[in-house]
């Protein structure tokens, strides 16, 4: 069996309750639906100043309020969704990080009427750098910046750098072959 270093996220999620899981089984991964790209995307956002453990451990409430992040769904809401979403203690009542899961719906919409799906999208300007990523989603989408971008690009398989080399699930993604791995 292969040492993973000490301090990199493939060590630390190893048999965690929350963190292993995802590790194993998502971080990194391919990932084909809009809905669960949109997902991922809220969650980085919700990410914004806290831990991942956080948002993690709120993911099942967050799936809850934001109707299993159906775009079609959230970009409907409107002032009640607003008002219910800033009273509902299962997810992150932060009013830009609300708003930006809206905007963000209409956006990808727009982005289902342009490009077909969010995955192609995404798969059109791949490969950029992290820069360019950056400048691309600042432009497309609301509360994203270097590090949400960056993180939501590295957990989707878009962006190198999910797993330690020496991880096993280093060779199970690389299987798959992501953008990332191109």
């Amino acid at each position: 069996m292969s040492t993973l270093p000490n301090n990199t996220y493939c060590s630390i999620a190893r048999g965690h309750e929350y963190h292993g899981p995802y590790h194993d089984h998502e971080y990194g991964f391919p990932v084909e639906s809009d809905d669960l790209l949109f997902e991922r995307l809220m969650l980085e956002i919700n990410q914004a100043g806290l831990s991942w453990l956080t948002i993690l451990r709120k993911r099942d409430g967050l799936r809850s309020a934001y109707d299993q992040f159906a775009i079609e769904q959230v970009a409907e809401y409107g002032d009640e969704d607003r008002a219910r979403l800033m009273q509902d203690s299962r997810i992150i009542r932060n009013h830009l990080k609300v708003e930006a899961a809206i905007s963000n719906a209409r956006t990808l919409l727009d982005i289902r009427v342009s490009h077909g799906s969010f995955k192609r999208w995404l798969d059109q300007y791949h490969p950029l750098d992290t820069i360019d990523w950056t400048r691309l989603f600042k432009k497309t989408f609301r509360y994203t910046g270097g590090e949400i971008t960056a993180s939501f690009l590295i957990s989707t398989g878009y962006l190198p750098g999910a797993h330690h080399p020496t991880c096993p699930v280093h060779e199970t993604i690389r299987a798959l072959h992501p953008k990332s791995m191109q």
